[in-house]
């Protein structure tokens, strides 16, 4: 019996875990970090916000001189309700960093790890920061 409340308990304690692939839970305005397949709840717009990945990741290594800066694709999902909708944000053009959805504007504040030339990254070593704003 003690076995079994002990393993209850350390269920619901990791089920309130902000890195569990169910994510945090913000509020509007608020800066928050995904990574790749975690969700982010969004307080006030009912809206579900996924981090899917990275793709096509030519940003210019901290390392190197570039003639142009790069980009990266980051890919998300925006669920509201039983509607799931892919965007793509990028880095390396700030008009293409937001999309607007329904009441709200969903906007890639920064992308991490930043590139180097002797080191590739890994696809679930990506951080991406967003916000949700009205």
């Amino acid at each position: 019996m003690r076995s079994l409340t002990l393993v209850m308990c350390l269920l619901a304690a990791t089920g309130c875990d902000e890195k569990s692939p169910i994510g945090p839970t913000v509020a509007l305005n608020e800066r928050f970090t995904l990574a790749p397949s975690e969700t982010a709840t969004i307080q006030d717009a009912d809206i579900l916000v996924q981090f899917v990945e990275v793709t096509g990741d030519s940003r210019c290594p901290a390392d190197a001189l570039c003639i142009q800066g790069g980009d990266a694709l980051v890919h998300i999902r925006v669920r509201d309700g039983t509607t799931l909708s892919p965007y793509e944000l990028h880095t390396g053009d700030s008009s293409r960093a937001t999309v607007p959805y329904e009441q709200v504007r969903i906007a890639l504040v920064e992308l991490q790890p930043y590139p180097f030339s002797s080191r590739t990254i890994a696809p679930s070593d990506y951080r991406a920061t967003l916000t949700v704003t009205r």
